[in-house]
């Protein structure tokens, strides 16, 4: 996808799908009649695991790093470099390696095997994210940044992190869950990371998300930046969204609806 200067991929690093109540289980089949178009043909769930590549200038962007290799709810990762390469791109060439959060699936390819992974790279995430996966709750993540931890720099809050790129705190999932905003002329992309797991969160205030710190943070969150991009030529797209895809966000029969 072109966005102004900047050409913008999805990097997969796992793919799976689920029965929609296995991800949603307080939601009946009777509220999944109602986003039947988010289901692929056989009524599953698609949900993917990765991250997304911007490059423009002499910067070359990776915000998220999927899982690795390894399994997590039943998804097989750790293609992520093998999609980099894909597209001519290696792990040596990134610039920034940006994380909406530090959430293992986010983090996994941050390194392998006590090594970094990115040589060249410098490693951002919110200060909020350092303290309370570093310092307040280390553990499997901890482990996974620890062979990086002197690439770490941590933005303020509304920072510019490369030209284009701009952050927007959106707290709830993890204190320090960030959304990248990228712009180029009067085209934005937004980059949600786990504010929203799924599309159907955004068409529908009720939807809870997965794993969530602070689920009602969490909510007001993700209603607030439904409300922002309802009705707006913005693209968005989750860290779990199928195949990484963008849309928008807009009306249609009196109720929001995801388009891609």
């Amino acid at each position: 996808m072109q966005i102004g200067d900047f050409r913008v991929d999805h990097v997969i690093d796992g793919r799976g799908r689920f029965k929609p109540r296995n991800v949603f289980a307080q939601h009946s089949a009777e509220d999944w009649a109602m986003h039947e178009h988010l289901l692929d043909e056989d009524g599953l769930l698609p949900f993917t695991m990765g991250g997304f590549l911007i490059r423009g200038g002499d910067r070359i962007v990776l915000v998220d790093a999927g899982l690795g290799p390894g399994e997590m709810m039943g998804i097989t990762a750790g293609a992520l470099l093998e999609s980099l390469a894909a597209l001519g791109v290696s792990a040596a060439d990134i610039t920034d390696l940006v994380f909406t959060h530090l959430h293992i699936d986010h983090i996994g390819w941050a390194s392998q095997q006590g090594e970094v992974v990115f040589p060249n790279a410098t490693y951002r995430c919110a200060p909020a994210e350092w303290t309370h996966f570093m310092v307040d709750h280390r553990g499997a993540e901890a482990d996974v940044l620890g062979p990086a931890a002197d690439r770490f720099e941590q933005w303020e809050a509304g920072a510019t992190i490369a030209p284009g790129l701009d952050t927007l705190s959106t707290p709830g999932h993890t204190p320090g869950s960030t959304t990248l905003v990228l712009s180029s002329g009067t085209e934005r992309l937004m980059f949600l990371g786990d504010v929203v797991h799924c599309p159907v969160q955004l068409e529908d205030d009720e939807w809870a998300a997965l794993f969530d710190v602070d689920p009602d943070l969490a909510r007001r969150t993700r209603n607030a930046l439904a409300r922002e991009i309802e009705g707006t030529d913005t693209r968005v797209s989750g860290a779990h969204f199928p195949e990484l895809t963008f849309g928008r966000l807009v009306q249609a029969d009196g109720k929001r609806r995801f388009v891609v």
